[in-house]
């Protein structure tokens, strides 16, 4: 039986990834008390063929603070044989939430008279720490849209071996600040930066223009070898470590050059060593 549970701050897509698990299949339970997830593991599993069902369930801020501090203790005692639990946790950046729900106009489950929009996101993150403890998985969805958070969705859990840990390569640009789901964060601002040269500021790292210039520099290759090195060592520790994602982002000034040549490189290497690799860019998924 495989079990994914979803949990996050309200506005940052936990209805989406649901919906997205539904549709692929999965058995799907929303808000439910944290409290009662054992007994619907024990239901579950009194069923036939019970090893081959999907469920996921949404758990959030609207259980009891009780349930919630208790959650990472409930997930330790559901780990058992034949049973894969995963937790997700959807975030996003507080002035992004804020916008969202002024755009839609819906009402925050924790606001009411004395509790204003800000006051009830900055005290749903707080109830939801425990839950954020354990997740295997962080998504920030502040630079998302609709469409890329289902296809994230898609990638990360459904197209993924539960049995395998699933690497995810990121680039990113500073000036608009670090993934806040990074495991691992590399800074590679100090390599030539194509950006000042005139006819290449405008296209990627995808671009071979571009990657013929940062191919030129061996300081690009001795980065690429010193992080591929660092890999190499320690992803079967965190692997062994019963971890299921891990998110491995690198980032230059703007997330559009040197970065994006570096997970693309490092994403075709690692692919060819193991399975459930993942490459996305970050700045460059940004439409105007």
């Amino acid at each position: 039986m495989r079990l994914v549970v979803i949990s996050g701050r309200s506005g940052s897509g936990k209805s989406t990834a649901l919906h997205v698990l539904e549709d692929v299949g999965f058995n799907c339970v929303d808000n439910l008390p944290a409290s009662l997830l054992p007994a619907l593991i024990e239901e579950v599993n009194q069923r036939e063929r019970a090893e081959d069902l999907r469920f996921a369930v949404s758990i959030d801020a609207r259980n009891t603070w009780s349930d919630l501090q208790k959650f990472p203790q409930l997930i330790a005692d559901t780990r058992q044989p034949g049973l894969t639990v995963e937790v997700l946790f959807l975030d996003a950046r507080s002035p992004t939430l804020i916008q969202r729900f002024s755009e839609t106009r819906r009402k925050h489950p924790l606001s009411d008279e004395s509790t204003d929009l800000r006051e009830a996101i900055a005290t749903e993150r707080r109830l939801l720490e425990p839950i954020v403890d354990v997740a295997d998985l962080v998504i920030d969805t502040s630079n998302l849209t609709l469409h890329q958070l289902r296809d994230l969705v898609k990638t990360r859990i459904v197209g993924t071996d539960p049995n395998g840990m699933a690497v995810l390569f990121e680039s990113f640009g500073f000036k608009r600040g670090v993934p806040v789901d990074a495991d691992l964060v590399f800074d590679v601002r100090c390599l030539p930066n194509p950006y000042w040269k005139p006819q290449l500021r405008s296209l990627t790292g995808c671009d071979s223009e571009v990657i013929a210039f940062l191919e030129e520099h061996p300081l690009v290759a001795d980065m690429q070898a010193d992080i591929s090195a660092y890999l190499n060592r320690w992803l079967p520790h965190f692997e062994a470590n019963n971890r299921s994602y891990i998110t491995i982002a690198i980032g230059c000034t703007g997330g559009q050059h040197r970065s994006v040549y570096l997970v693309e490189q490092l994403g075709k290497l690692f692919s060819e060593q193991q399975g459930n690799v993942l490459v996305r860019h970050r700045e460059l998924n940004q439409q105007p």
